[in-house]
């Protein structure tokens, strides 16, 4: 869990969430960012904790460098490394979104066990599934064809 930061010059750029335009303060998950440098580091912050909590995203991150590196060896054209990199990031993307629906699940209902809960997780974890899915399909198209050519078959 990342620490919470108690710097005064950062509570300053950190500007107060109101429904109603009062000035009373939150603390911790509530703040919002005021710059954007602060809101680039809040986005890397989440990447980072992804990345070492999530033992699925960094599998997702070494196989997708091996596909994209895959790719660059067989001189792939530009589209196809895009599409490529595209659907990679999407099984990212979803990878981070079910880290952030389990945890917001954890949150609300802390250790009881409620079927709308499982519900949340699991479709979650199997949209994750179905783009792991699909982009192990499009790399096989992709990469296959050249890679059987480079063999010599």
């Amino acid at each position: 869990m990342l620490p919470e930061p108690t710097n005064s010059a950062l509570d300053k750029k950190i500007t107060p969430f109101s429904r109603h335009g009062s000035r009373s303060t939150r603390r911790g998950a509530w703040r919002i960012a005021s710059d954007l440098p602060s809101s680039f580091r809040y986005a890397a912050q989440g990447l980072v904790y992804g990345f070492l909590s999530q033992r699925n995203f960094r599998i997702h991150v070494v196989i997708g460098a091996v596909v994209f590196t895959l790719g660059l060896w067989l001189k792939l054209n530009f589209n196809h490394l895009a599409v490529l990199v595209l659907t990679v990031t999407a099984v990212l993307v979803l990878e981070l979104l079910n880290t952030a629906i389990e945890a917001v699940v954890d949150l609300a209902i802390g250790r009881r066990y409620h079927p709308l809960a499982r519900i949340a997780k699991d479709c979650s974890a199997a949209a994750v599934l179905v783009a792991s899915i699909s982009s192990l399909l499009i790399a096989m198209l992709l990469l296959l064809p050249p890679l059987l050519i480079r063999m010599g078959f």
